[in-house]
């Protein structure tokens, strides 16, 4: 009934989330892939030369917008969903064998959700974009205001409930805010909108950064007690099993300085997370961004406050990705 994101050998499975390992099945003989899937979040519109370290399986293109406020998808709200430009560097991404993900929302603009009028016109806006990129992915990051929007999120949910029936392919996963003690009660409300409408959710990624001002410890832990904290929620949610919600989550973090005054995510904070993540076999983990996997111009430290283009912390170019992936 629900096809995993990443099937492990042996098993097969059915629930509303879409993960593996529920029951024994016939072995594969097929080589072992590595344990843990890397998908960092790369620009779209702007290629960098950390975008392939750490060999992604899949890149996570942000973002697809609204262009303009009406139902119409944009890169970046600007750029045009048949960009010749973006075509290119996304053939590029996929060259060595990896995947796109097309990314929907983020922090800035508007989601097309809120802005599209009707269930046919979402899911054709979204069919627009995943088709541009010859994607059968499709992520949605939603946060901020969007996120308490309860009637964009029932739009959103029929739109791609509608898009999965007619595209059965389609992997479906939703980025959403987190902190150690969870996902927040919209954050909720969110998934279980998508159960409503039955669709088949791939993987919930958490993005484990920007915990607020009264969480100034270890970002490591953070993420460690995020991920256990929404694991037991995801078990109620979706009724899974312990191994099922590990195996249907996914784990983002902001490396380096966050946006947040005393939170910096650190390459111990990294391997730690990807122990965690290999030991409770994660989906995959990612990190915004390829574009911030480098040291800022003159060594820049955390005290110069989050940058968009560097991590803000000492490292090598690329260090952060060879830190999750091992």
């Amino acid at each position: 009934m629900r096809s995993p994101l990443r099937p492990v050998a042996g098993f097969v499975c059915a629930g509303a989330l879409a993960v593996s390992g529920c029951s024994a099945a016939a072995e594969s003989t097929a080589p072992a892939a590595r344990s843990l899937g890397y998908a960092p979040y790369v620009s779209a519109t702007e290629a960098a030369g950390t975008d392939a370290a750490g060999a992604p399986e899949t890149y996570n293109l942000a973002f697809v917008i609204s262009g303009g406020g009406g139902c119409v998808p944009k890169w970046d709200g600007t750029e045009g969903i048949a960009d010749s430009a973006v075509k290119s560097r996304i053939s590029a991404l996929k060259k060595d064998g990896a995947t796109v993900r097309v990314s929907f929302g983020g922090a800035s603009g508007k989601e097309l959700g809120a802005t599209c009028d009707s269930v046919p016109e979402l899911a054709a806006a979204y069919a627009q974009a995943l088709d541009a990129a010859g994607s059968a992915q499709a992520d949605f990051d939603i946060e901020g205001d969007e996120l308490s929007d309860s009637a964009s999120v029932a739009l959103r949910s029929r739109a791609l409930a509608r898009l999965q029936k007619e595209r059965p392919d389609l992997e479906v996963s939703f980025t959403l805010p987190v902190m150690p003690s969870g996902l927040d009660a919209d954050g909720i409300a969110l998934l279980e909108s998508a159960n409503t409408y039955d669709v088949r959710v791939a993987t919930v990624n958490l993005m484990t950064m920007n915990y607020g001002e009264s969480y100034d410890g270890d970002m490591g832990d953070y993420a460690l007690a995020s991920a256990k904290s929404a694991h037991t929620q995801l078990k109620k949610v979706f009724a899974l099993s312990d191994a099922e919600a590990w195996q249907g989550m996914a784990l983002t973090s902001m490396i380096g300085v966050n946006d947040v005054d005393n939170e910096t995510f650190t390459l111990s904070d990294a391997a730690q997370v990807r122990t965690f993540a290999e030991e409770k076999r994660i989906a995959w983990v990612s990190m915004w961004s390829a574009f911030r996997d480098r040291q800022c111009a003159g060594g820049r430290s955390s005290r110069s406050g989050a940058a968009t283009d560097c991590s803000g912390v000492p490292q090598s170019s690329g260090a952060f990705a060879r830190k999750f992936t091992g």
